[in-house]
């Protein structure tokens, strides 16, 4: 069979490295999270010195194309999107009037751009629908230039304030260390825009919740509870990390997870339907994280997302032609 993984290329010339960061969603971990623990983390992704890092949050474009259609992505875009209407009022731009300025700023964007223009920055990336990228924007500013004006105003100024509060990887991960590197954006990359048809909401959900309970699953909680526990700390976020991104972690996600609902015996197939959109997900992200580096040969990209996508991921971009999957065990260490 044709393997396009065994064909790399090119011959000469620095490799497209990615490096993909499996992690806990941190909203989620126990109130002893201390978020300044993190710290130690982003110091060592620091000194991997990427290039491109990307998130798993929606893009603005595609919560965008999903708003007409309530009926097929409402819970989707009230989950997962970000609410522009508040910046759209401020600056007079929906998310493609946003996008077009974002992408025409960033073309002619000047080596040391003034903190005007960092403002202004800010203001379209919430208006195109991309908060972590406009607090990017923010963190770069010097602590006194970060006040209203060049298209934020008092309430713009509130909405980043309280997206710096966030306890999420956005946020104490990627937006930091972003602005520490000199970036000027992150790349959102997630894609929940697939629509799953199926007729009765509660019968796949219990269907999906029976293929959970399984001796994996039993398996998997205490090993995760224990990495859980340790989070008050730089040394036990460390360990969370290297648990994470451990390849015995891979098997054990599919027994307790995918594979368990692929063999679910549901007469109408509910966990072949789940499984299909995992994966048609996973190739969403893939394919976004691909074109994100394909302007960008030779660069560094850091993929900062759940730690049960990351085995999919590398598997899937390990399959394109001028992509190098870098291992996350050397910098965990």
């Amino acid at each position: 069979m044709f393997d396009p993984a065994k064909l790399k290329g090119p011959a000469h010339g620095t490799p497209n490295d990615v490096m993909v960061l499996g992690t806990s969603h941190l909203s989620q971990l126990p109130k002893s999270f201390d978020p300044a623990s993190v710290g130690a983390l982003v110091d060592r992704l620091a000194g991997w010195q990427p290039q491109i890092i990307a998130i798993e949050s929606m893009s603005g474009p595609l919560c965008d194309s999903l708003r007409p259609y309530p009926e097929r992505h409402k819970d989707t875009i009230e989950t997962y999107c970000w609410d522009p209407a508040p910046a759209r009022r401020a600056t007079g731009l929906d998310v493609p009037a946003a996008t077009r300025e974002i992408d025409a700023m960033l073309a002619h964007w000047p080596a040391d751009p003034s903190p005007a223009q960092r403002r202004k920055l800010a203001s379209r990336f919430l208006a195109g629908g991309e908060p972590v990228s406009a607090l990017v924007q923010w963190l770069r500013l010097p602590q006194g230039e970060r006040h209203a004006g060049d298209g934020l105003d008092a309430s713009l100024i509130a909405l980043l304030d309280k997206v710096h509060t966030w306890h999420k990887e956005d946020v104490l991960i990627a937006a930091p260390l972003a602005a520490r590197l000199g970036l000027e954006r992150v790349v959102a990359m997630d894609d929940q825009g697939e629509h799953l048809p199926v007729d009765d909401d509660k019968a796949y959900g219990d269907a999906i919740a029976k293929a959970w309970n399984n001796p994996a699953c039993a398996r998997r909680k205490p090993i995760y509870d224990a990495l859980n526990a340790g989070v008050s700390t730089p040394e036990g976020v460390m360990a969370l990390y290297r648990g994470l991104n451990d390849p015995s972690t891979a098997r054990m996600a599919f027994d307790c997870d995918f594979g368990a609902a692929l063999e679910e015996p549901s007469p109408k197939g509910y966990g072949r339907v789940y499984v299909g959109y995992w994966e048609t997900r996973n190739l969403h992200m893939a394919a976004n994280i691909r074109e994100a580096i394909g302007t960008h040969p030779g660069s560094r990209t850091l993929v900062i997302v759940g730690a049960s996508h990351k085995w999919y991921l590398q598997a899937y971009l390990n399959q394109m032609h001028d992509v190098r999957i870098v291992d996350t065990a050397p910098l965990l260490r």
